[in-house]
């Protein structure tokens, strides 16, 4: 698949559900509206739609949410893609998770052929996790990570950084991170959905006054490391490990974009930050062959826009798309 600009979409990721068992403060309104069951794929056809973007070249498969291991039977999805990594169609299947539902689940994930994991954890202290979560048990969190680490799933920590909550602990991040082999990512609070009281503009942190302050404690040194998102990665010398940027703001990073994200209800975002979809949903069930289906995925990629129209400042402090993260695929 080969958009309008000449690039490669090798990358898909896929919402299995828009539920959630926290409600972060940058991402979602504590009173969230979900979905009605009834909008919601079956696994089988989500297993399916994922089938037909392998099938079309699609390399790397990342599930997230929502929190993608509230759903129920999900292990049976992830499953079922695995023997897309047993015929080498796929490279890799991996999840982005609040690592909730880690400890439960690790031991299956690996079994699955999963490998790697993105865990979203944006601060240490306790307090202030619950405050960022609402309802989340960094403990919890923690015997999560344990459980995947032992059954042998490489980890990934992805920290939104947010002006005057956790701007001050990026040092003990990196520390905590490289100290148990774990990468660390930070990522620039983006303006997707209504989130409360809260504006963009007060949590809006550009990563180049992160990484600012990073280099006044440590030695970073850049590194052609990629894990075949956006991130872009330095080595920090002082403990050895990765650190990871994501500037969709500060420096953003369309010209290479290889992805596209379809939600758990069948609808294909071309790009993250622009409202244009495709619905797959109704050429998936018009026929039992694929023939409709791919036609239909053929259109979409080539609507995929050159990039997105992320903005924050005075003049733009609301979201730049209605839909909430957690509907979008990660």
């Amino acid at each position: 698949m080969i958009d309008p600009f000449g690039r490669h979409i090798s990358y898909l990721r896929v919402s299995v559900t828009d539920r959630c068992d926290f409600r972060c403060v940058y991402c979602m309104a504590e009173d969230m509206t979900f979905l009605p069951k009834a909008e919601v794929l079956s696994l089988e056809e989500l297993e399916r739609l994922c089938t037909a973007f392998v099938r079309r070249g699609v390399k790397k498969l990342r599930l997230t949410g929502g929190e993608p291991l509230v759903r129920k039977n999900v292990m049976s999805l992830i499953r079922g893609l695995g023997r897309h990594l047993d015929s080498g169609a796929l490279e890799e299947l991996t999840l982005t998770t609040n690592g909730s539902q880690l400890a439960k689940h690790a031991r299956d994930l690996a079994a699955a052929g999963v490998k790697r994991l993105n865990v979203s954890i944006d601060t240490l202290d306790r307090e202030k996790f619950r405050e960022l979560t609402r309802w989340g048990d960094l403990d919890q969190v923690m015997r999560g990570l344990d459980a995947a680490q032992d059954a042998g799933l490489k980890i990934k920590i992805n920290a939104v950084a947010l002006r005057g909550v956790n701007d001050g602990e990026f040092g003990d991040l990196i520390r905590w991170t490289h100290g148990r082999d774990m990468d660390l990512t930070l990522i620039e609070v983006m303006p997707m959905g209504e989130i409360g009281d809260a504006t963009r503009l007060d949590q809006y942190l550009p990563l180049s006054l992160a990484r600012a302050e990073i280099a006044k404690q440590f030695t970073l040194s850049e590194t052609d490391y990629r894990t075949g998102g956006p991130a872009r990665y330095f080595t920090v010398e002082e403990t050895g490990g990765r650190l990871g940027f994501i500037t969709p703001l500060t420096h953003n990073f369309c010209e290479s974009c290889n992805r596209v994200r379809l939600t758990c209800t069948g609808t294909l975002y071309m790009c993250l930050g622009q409202v244009d979809a495709a619905d797959l949903r109704a050429p998936l069930r018009a026929s039992e062959s694929d023939e409709v289906l791919d036609r239909a995925i053929t259109e979409a990629i080539a609507r995929k826009p050159k990039g997105h129209d992320f903005i924050i400042d005075r003049r733009h402090t609301g979201p730049a798309v209605p839909r909430h993260m957690s509907v979008t695929g990660g």
